[in-house]
């Protein structure tokens, strides 16, 4: 898969949102990058044959002050781990949309314990 489809695919993940969400969505930067950084992979403490599909950066919505902040908060999606553990176009695509659904749950305050929780009652993917 291009560089170009599997932004496409992201895009389109983004829309599909739904508008209560994307309205929400304020001052977040979404961008695709290779692979985790060795700062990101040992700030997450990621052992050598683990990976991530995605990271938020950020203050999450419930810890803001009333003024918002000036960096965008970030969330990043991981081109090669994804594409390296999916092989067809709806699965990639699928794979995409629940690693934005699980980095928007960390972006609305949620923790990881009930984001992975939520994750098995969704059947998300990975």
């Amino acid at each position: 898969m291009t560089d170009e489809r599997f932004e496409t695919l992201v895009d389109e993940c983004v829309t599909e949102l739904p508008p209560w969400v994307q309205e929400k969505m304020v001052n977040v930067a979404i961008v695709v990058r290779q692979r985790p950084t060795a700062t990101q992979r040992r700030e997450h403490e990621l052992m050598e044959d683990e990976t991530l599909f995605g990271l938020y950066e950020g203050v999450p919505l419930p810890d803001r002050g009333v003024e918002a902040p000036l960096m965008p908060d970030i969330i990043t999606i991981f081109q090669e781990p994804i594409l390296e553990t999916y092989t067809t176009e709806a699965d990639v695509k699928k794979s995409i949309g629940d690693t934005l659904w699980h980095e928007l749950a960390h972006y609305f305050g949620y923790d990881e314990p009930w984001v992975l929780k939520e994750e098995q009652l969704r059947g998300k993917l990975f």
